[in-house]
């Protein structure tokens, strides 16, 4: 009966220790990484008016642009610290072309909530962890509501079926 424990025991650290369950945390990409670890440094920006600020200034200038929502900015400025010279947009919506969509999500990955009003995705941010049904993220132009209309940058937990879209901006090329 021990022996069988032991061997139970075994097969349970060999599925801990695996990749089994856990590939979509699993950042093998280095830029990806980058992209995570600088999102991540950036929670705790806030604006100092709406749509302003030191830092969301910097997000905004790097897509062109002055005091407009910044949620893709946000998103931009981290891929073009990283290294990426896509995407530099300040435009949720354009985030996600066909040859960029992804269906399973995946650390490193953007995601895109839509909104029925607009009849568009309205917001975005990074994907940094996924836990079974729960997307963790870094977003700019949110709060802790989750308003597309926020006032920083937060951590936010969201349901894997509360996200419109995710899309792939790590690969097929992109890195300078």
């Amino acid at each position: 009966m021990a022996t069988i424990r032991i061997l139970l025991g075994f097969i349970c650290i060999a599925f801990a220790g695996s990749s089994w369950g856990f590939d979509r945390n699993r950042v093998t990409d280095g830029g990806a990484r980058i992209i995570i670890e600088t999102a991540k440094k950036e929670i705790g920006v806030r604006e100092d008016q709406e749509n302003a600020g030191a830092r969301v200034d910097q997000y905004n200038t790097y897509v062109g642009l002055k005091k407009v929502p910044w949620c893709a900015s946000f998103v931009s400025w981290c891929f073009g610290q990283a290294g990426y010279s896509q995407p530099r947009t300040a435009w949720s919506p354009s985030l996600f072309p066909p040859d960029r969509i992804a269906k399973d999500p995946v650390a490193g990955m953007v995601l895109g909530i839509y909104f029925e009003h607009l009849k568009r995705i309205g917001h975005c941010g990074i994907v940094t962890e996924v836990r079974n049904d729960w997307v963790l993220s870094v977003e700019g132009n949110t709060n802790l509501n989750g308003s597309r209309e926020g006032d920083g940058v937060y951590r936010r937990t969201r349901h894997v079926r509360s996200i419109y879209r995710f899309a792939d901006w790590t690969k097929k090329g992109g890195r300078i």
